[in-house]
């Protein structure tokens, strides 16, 4: 987790340069002031300097504001200035990249048992329920008083933690415990923008707090859903928590050293090349469903019901009508959407729309046939029949609409997202500061709130890399993602394919990766795909990156291969092949995997293949023996396609899958192929 130092701007200038090629300052002809975020070669650092800040401030401050100074994850500062004088510096020998410090939006119990976790038995009891680990969560903030992070009957903060519980608006280092070990916040940034485009503070302190104290519930319902306590039944007990506070900023391409890092998949869906946070080095969470719901009924006047769901909990309307009326006509935005003062309270009872933070929400073709009767009847009418919580719903999981969708934008030869977990009407804590809907107008407290998103499915992931590295400490970071994702479920409880929420029909690999999170068989993988640093450098190398930019990620200088590196044999647990549409006959790829036996060590693997349609898939070896000695097997996938024969679906590709089985593990890695057109 990276520890970001504040410090305080110091006027000092150096009149000469340690470097003859630094170029000389050039009149700026844009004088906007943006924050821009450094990152140096801290190797670099001529020994005249005792530390790093003083060498930043001596050769970069004038007239430099530097906002922190970074030296854990990576080396470099960031700093105010305009964006001609951000190229000016950028030209400088020592450093790396520059890139605009950017506002970043939210990707806003049953989840647990859900997932395949249960109590005095698999994963949690022999993780000893996550005890000893700790997970940091970058979000809003933090409601330290809710039951979720009380530190009761927990042991001694783990030795090896060294951040600490900053201080700030209504809250003290008093505010952190055993459980909740330590909370900072980041703002600074934040204010430097706010301030080069006027007047006014970047934080409204009369709705915000200048500390780890969370005004918006975001942060909260994240935290406490990745290691909030068990007793709540949607979190992980005995889990220690380590808080960051950012208000939202650009964070790319974090390379991990022994950090499992699981992070949002955004909320752009169902529209395809949607998913966010595409790193290799990074798991990718969309959002499904789970089998509890909230429904609620929609009959019209005309007798028809329609399913929805609702999270009202007020008094029943038992069949009594009202009138029916079709906002989206007044050409009116805000009233289209149900917003907030947009309707007179005293004549609407209910506002009826599509979305994951709505009131009652519905089926896209369903909220069509309430159109159509509005249009069919001068005077339309309906009532609402809310019939609280029911577990045990079928279909579930199925892909939540809004999850962010494949292919990958950026290294098609990678498949995001990885995974889906629970991301749709998730029970977790929530602050005192705002209601449970977030407006204004809502002056209830309450110490639970049901959000949907895949915020809402990454800390399922990250409270799950918890447990299963409590239970094999030795395991990576890669090796953990891969024991989820070869495990990962694609059929629902019905034991059909899982469906997209979008469309009604099957999903696919695009939708949700690898699958859906399964804990009871992640624990026992058989086989996982592990993937060293070098292996990330390699696949760099492999993407056109040159070691100067590379070396921003690793932080130590490194060495390109003479001959390029196939980002495509990044040993990943999923496999995407890319085929040229102007190729005309078959065409054949090849590609190495390595997998690592963590199960019995006397086994044999044979192949299941499941080859995309208009395609053949080849494996050898045809086996895979492991013993003693011999705990890790390579062996090559060849996939032979004729493109004018390939019969893709509407995302322009068709999926199969690789498994390997020993007869009792199932060793599961999707398949993707594509065409695309030559640059």
């Amino acid at each position: 987790m990276a520890t970001f130092l504040p410090t305080s701007f110091i006027l000092l200038y150096f009149f000469f340069s340690f470097f003859t090629n630094f170029p000389l300052l050039a009149l700026s002809s844009d004088q906007t002031v943006k924050t821009f975020i450094f990152r140096v070669d801290a190797e670099s650092k001529p020994s005249i300097f005792l530390t790093h800040y003083h060498w930043y401030t001596s050769e970069f401050a004038d007239p430099l504001q530097i906002l922190h100074v970074y030296d854990t994850v990576f080396h470099g500062f960031s700093a105010a200035v305009t964006p001609d004088h951000a190229t000016y510096l950028g030209q400088h020998p020592s450093v790396l990249s520059v890139f605009e410090d950017r506002r970043r939006q939210l990707h806003t119990t049953r989840s647990p048992q859900f997932l395949g976790l249960r109590n005095q038995q698999g994963l949690w009891s022999e993780s000893n329920y996550g005890s000893d680990v700790i997970i940091g969560v970058f979000d809003t903030g933090i409601w330290p008083e809710r039951r979720s992070f009380s530190d009761v009957n927990l042991g001694p903060v783990p030795a090896r933690w060294k951040g600490i519980c900053q201080a700030g608006v209504k809250f003290t280092p008093k505010n952190c415990n055993k459980k909740l070990i330590g909370a900072r916040f980041f703002l600074k940034g934040h204010e430097a923008a706010a301030r080069s485009a006027g007047p006014i503070s970047g934080i409204n302190e009369t709705i915000e707090f200048k500390s780890p104290r969370d005004a918006d519930g975001h942060g909260t319902h994240t935290a406490s859903t990745a290691a909030g306590r068990h007793s709540f039944g949607a979190s992980m007990e005995g889990t220690r928590l380590g808080l960051r506070k950012v208000w939202p900023q650009k964070r790319d391409w974090l390379l991990t050293r022994g950090v499992f890092v699981s992070s949002s998949a955004g909320n752009d869906g169902p529209n395809l090349m949607s998913v966010t946070n595409l790193a290799p080095w990074l798991v990718t969470v969309g959002a499904g469903t789970i089998d509890r719901n909230f429904p609620a009924d929609v009959i019209l006047g005309n007798g028809r019901r329609l399913s929805g769901v609702s999270l009202y909990s007020g008094e029943p309307l038992n069949g009594t009508m009202f009138p029916l009326v079709y906002p989206g006509k007044s050409g009116v935005l805000s009233t289209s959407l149900c917003m907030e003062n947009s309707l007179d309270s005293n004549m609407v009872r209910a506002c009826w729309r599509c979305s994951p933070d709505s009131c009652l929400c519905c089926w896209s073709d369903e909220a069509d046939a309430v159109k159509a009767y509005i249009s069919s009847t001068p005077n339309p009418t309906a009532t609402i029949d809310f019939k609280g919580t029911v577990i045990g719903i079928k279909p579930a999981p199925v892909v939540a609409s809004f999850s962010g969708r494949g292919p990958n934008g950026l290294n098609p030869e990678i498949l995001k997202p990885d995974l889906i977990a629970p991301g749709v009407n998730i029970l977790a804590a929530w602050t005192d500061a705002i209601g449970p809907t977030g407006l204004d107008s809502d002056t209830r407290k309450t110490e639970f709130n049901i959000l949907s998103g895949t915020s809402m499915a990454c800390p399922h992931v990250s409270g799950a890399a918890a447990l299963l590295k409590s239970a094999h400490p030795d395991w990576s970071p890669a090796a953990i993602r891969s024991a989820m994702m070869t495990t990962a479920n694609t059929l629902d409880n019905l034991n059909q394919p899982m469906i997209d929420e979008a469309t009604g029909k099957a999903s696919t690999p695009y939708d949700f990766g690898a699958g859906h999170l399964n804990l009871d068989r992640a624990m026992d993988p058989g086989l996982v795909y592990d993937i060293t640093n070098n292996d990330y450098v390699n696949f760099l190398c492999g993407n056109g990156y040159s070691p100067k930019a590379i070396q921003v990620i690793t932080r130590s200088p490194v060495t390109c291969p003479v001959k390029r590196p196939s980002p495509e044999n990044l040993n990943y647990p999923s496999i995407a092949a890319l085929f040229p549409s102007s190729s005309v006959g078959a065409k054949s790829k090849a590609f190495i995997r390595t997998v690592t036996n963590v199960g019995p060590p006397n086994a044999v693997y044979r192949p299941i293949i499941e080859a995309p349609k208009g395609t053949t898939v080849a494996v050898k070896p045809a086996r895979l023996v492991f013993n003693q000695r011999m705990k890790k097997q390579s062996f090559i996938v060849t996939i032979t396609a004729d493109t004018r024969n390939l019969i893709m679906d509407d995302s322009g590709a068709v999926f199969g899958s690789i498994s390997w089985s020993d007869g009792k593990h199932v060793v599961r890695s999707p398949i993707v192929v594509t065409q695309i057109d030559p640059l």
